[in-house]
């Protein structure tokens, strides 16, 4: 098996990014028959682990390497600076897979979790997780989600690292990025044995014109089939239309979602948004009067927001009561304005907004059905999506769990094919330049098609 460790160095700094990147520590590995021994030293002290880890080939003995080495650098770095973290060692994106994971070797994964230092708070919130996925998860051959995304919102808010822009600088390339798109999904068709559930998203779908957004629809419905789950994300509510809401009804659309992000109107500023609270409040009454499920999205730790304001945003999306509510927590991504502006990212009493959000939800009646983490997150914290009881997003579920292919069109679209029921995963993206993804459209396709179907 291999003896360079190479492989272990980005695992290492994301652990290291933890505690902040100046850390100053060195590691070191080596194998002793089936013990993993790694060397830690940080601050002038020298951290010793060792695990057992029985491994006959090379992608287990990776996967081992990789676990040992993180666990021991969290346990140093946890022991020198007197901090623990919300989810341990566990840096992944998707925590329930490795849950999963544990419990498809027939064990339970809370021993696990617990190894990595994942607070209790934490281990239970996985664990209601998996029960609400009971009926959603599952590895269906042949089955698919669609996703069709829109680049083009009103404005660009300062935490967005989406590949979005602002129609008004680049509305000249709607009629085009909207003929491409229709080529692309159209291509789509045979590429699939069953449609799980369709998803617009964007960037801000309703910034479209009625005319722009019936081509859309359109496009997809050769696809869509009657009864399917198809989620528009409509977003801010300074672009929610009568007329558009009832294009969605005739459609066949299920499910809408309004993006608030915030109830308070001095964050909306701060952020970016050219709305205020009334106007949420407007569209969530306009979209009530059609039979849509609506889904509503928060997002914790936005510039200047207290505890108290965003405690006060949750109330009030659960008085609203939609279907979905899901918490984001606030993330210095590469690409949005607020990484330019912030190398790191302090948010005063973020783990106490995420702690008012799960309480206040859980009262409300809705249950955590969805979970994703990402890079710099404020607090170390988490994404959780919240539904009523039978409301939970298939969608969702089947994107963050990776259980079905995923047929994805438009910029920066990545497309997913599912090998031996997810063991292994291949890929094939789109360009996030709009203009580039407009002229490049027929090779996006192709290997789309290279990869669902050999062809």
């Amino acid at each position: 098996m291999t003896t360079d460790t190479q492989f272990l160095f980005p695992e290492l700094m994301d652990v290291v990014r933890l505690f902040g990147e100046d850390a100053d520590c060195a590691h070191t590995f080596r194998r002793e028959g089936d013990r993993f021994v790694n060397e830690v030293r940080v601050g002038g002290h020298t951290y010793a682990f060792a695990e057992v880890c029985p491994c006959e080939t090379e992608i287990e003995f990776k996967r081992y390497a990789k676990r040992c080495a993180k666990l021991a650098l969290y346990e140093a770095l946890r022991a020198e600076t007197g901090r623990s973290m919300p989810w341990g060692a566990l840096t992944g994106i998707r925590p329930t897979k490795l849950a999963y994971a544990e419990l498809a070797g027939g064990r339970p994964f809370e021993p696990l979790f617990e190894k990595f230092g994942v607070c209790p708070e934490n281990i239970a919130l996985v664990g209601r997780i998996l029960r609400a996925q009971q009926g959603l998860y599952g590895f269906e051959p042949g089955a698919a989600d669609l996703y069709a995304g829109i680049p083009f919102c009103p404005t660009r808010c300062n935490y967005c690292s989406f590949i979005t822009a602002d129609i008004r600088r680049t509305g000249q390339y709607v009629g085009d990025y909207l003929t491409a798109l229709e080529r692309e999904i159209a291509a789509c068709a045979g590429l699939f044995s069953s449609l799980r559930s369709a998803y617009v998203g964007g960037g801000t779908p309703f910034v479209l014109s009625a005319a722009e957004l019936r081509r859309v629809l359109e496009a997809l419905a050769p696809l869509v089939p009657a009864g399917c789950e198809y989620t528009v994300e409509a977003g801010r509510p300074d672009v929610f239309t009568d007329e558009k809401l009832a294009l969605l009804e005739a459609f066949g659309v299920t499910r809408v979602c309004v993006n608030p992000q915030s109830f308070c109107d001095k964050t909306l500023a701060r952020i970016g948004r050219e709305h205020t609270a009334a106007d949420i409040e407007r569209a969530f009454a306009m979209a009530r009067r059609y039979p849509f499920d609506v889904n509503c999205d928060l997002i914790a730790g936005l510039t200047g927001e207290s505890v108290e304001e965003f405690c006060q945003s949750v109330d009030r999306a659960v008085e609203l009561s939609p279907e979905n509510i899901t918490v984001h927590t606030l993330c210095l991504k590469k690409g949005a304005r607020l990484k330019e502006e912030e190398s790191r990212l302090h948010v005063e009493g973020i783990r106490e907004m995420i702690a008012y959000s799960r309480e206040k939800l859980t009262a409300a009646g809705y249950e955590p059905y969805y979970l994703y983490r990402q890079k710099y997150m404020a607090g170390n914290a988490e994404n959780t999506g919240w539904a009523k009881p039978g409301k939970a997003c298939a969608y969702n579920v089947g994107v963050m769990e990776e259980i079905r292919d995923n047929l994805a069109c438009g910029t920066n679209a990545v497309s997913k094919k599912l090998f031996a029921r997810g063991a292994r995963i291949e890929r094939a993206g789109a360009p996030k330049d709009i203009p580039t993804y407009i002229a490049s459209v027929g090779t996006v396709i192709a290997r789309k098609r290279e990869l669902f179907c050999g062809g």
